[in-house]
């Protein structure tokens, strides 16, 4: 059965400005021009959100399947249609269990995978992870966990400072799993040795890292040259200014810039008390910080929300779109499957009006309720 969507698509490319969508089952069959069209809605691809802790009053951090399924749909509804669950700092025992029981949500599809953002993390860049869980890597806990997971551990963040952290991203890599940098307080030489090992992502570049220095460049210089790295940048106005957020787009380019949410439970929620990683969190004028030190604690961010943004500080919409969907479904190994409006990927679109609100999601061919 065919259907055909019609509007102003975003390609990869550029926009269609009077164009359509063919679907045929849950794939593109053809992305054309279409002269019926006049002054329809925006269709985007579906939303690529490689690093996000939860949202809708939900988390992923516990490792709980409903917790995980609810978090899912909530940012769904928001035109989400591939997400990682993004776990935080912990004891290796939460980690096992978190594997477990998420990895049937990723052989399900509901989830594109698992990202464990730490522990092998500093403890001086350590922002809003607990420091109580901080260590360095081991290869053999992470060796375990990616069997367990079967495919569903997609990718982990390090610092490669830390003793064993170029064996782990040997490690990782060598099994096609993502190795990110981020929480760090690594030197230029220590970052570009990372990246040399095989580190392809930037975790939330220049939050929790060591700054820019103009007689030590750190990892924001390191990680924003390397032609293979990946910058994911958080686009909620709290976490970069919106001049910083053009300049890294500029800088990496669109085929290197992630747009991520890094959202945490109380995205889409009211403001008020909430917890991250077994830390306390308070949400306010929805900016979400640890209750003990006032570090931001994640965001409350959507992806169209963060389109939104990313648009408003003059990044151009082909590009805007490219770094929502293209490039992080590239960066974690799914750009053959998802992340654009190109003939034989998997149907996933977002359907927005002028004011570049969602009006509807659709997921593999089929009308998300």
């Amino acid at each position: 059965m065919s259907l055909r969507v019609s509007g102003k698509v975003v390609t990869p490319t550029g926009v269609i400005r009077q164009g359509c969508v063919e679907l045929t089952g849950d794939r593109i069959s053809a992305v054309a021009e279409y002269p019926a069209v006049r002054d329809g809605h925006w269709i985007l691809p579906g939303f690529v959100d490689m690093h996000t802790h939860g949202g809708g009053g939900h988390t992923f951090t516990t490792g709980d399947a409903d917790a995980a399924r609810g978090a899912a749909a909530f940012h769904l509804g928001h035109g989400t249609t591939t997400l990682l669950a993004s776990l935080v700092s912990g004891p290796y025992e939460l980690m096992r269990a978190a594997t477990s029981t998420l990895a049937p949500l990723a052989r399900a599809g509901v989830l594109a995978g698992i990202h464990f953002e730490g522990p092998y993390l500093s403890a001086a860049r350590c922002g809003a992870q607990n420091p109580e869980f901080l260590r360095d890597p081991s290869t053999e806990e992470l060796a375990e966990l990616v069997e367990l997971g079967g495919g569903a551990v997609r990718m982990v963040t390090l610092a490669p400072e830390r003793d064993g952290a170029i064996e782990a991203i040997k490690l990782l890599t060598g099994h096609r799993v993502v190795a990110a940098i981020g929480h760090t307080d690594a030197t230029y030489d220590q970052t570009r040795a990372a990246v040399a090992a095989g580190a392809s992502v930037a975790t939330h570049l220049f939050n929790g890292m060591r700054p820019l220095h103009h007689r030590e460049p750190g990892p924001v210089v390191a990680l924003l040259e390397a032609p293979n790295v990946v910058c994911e940048l958080v686009a909620d106005g709290v976490h970069l200014h919106d001049a910083t957020l053009t300049f890294a787009a500029a800088t990496a380019g669109p085929e290197r810039a992630a747009i991520i949410t890094d959202a945490m439970a109380a995205a889409g929620m009211p403001d008020g008390e909430y917890e991250l990683g077994g830390q306390a969190v308070t949400v306010a004028d929805g900016v979400a910080r640890l209750a003990r030190d006032g570090a931001i604690a994640g965001s409350t961010l959507t992806m169209d929300a963060a389109l939104r943004r990313a648009l408003a500080a003059g990044i151009p919409m082909t590009d805007a779109v490219r770094m929502v969907a293209t490039t992080p479904a590239r960066a974690i190994g799914l750009g053959d499957r998802v992340g654009a409006l190109q003939v034989g990927l998997r149907a996933d679109l977002v359907v927005l009006d002028d004011d570049l609100n969602v009006v509807r999601v659709m997921r593999a061919g089929e009308w998300v309720e």
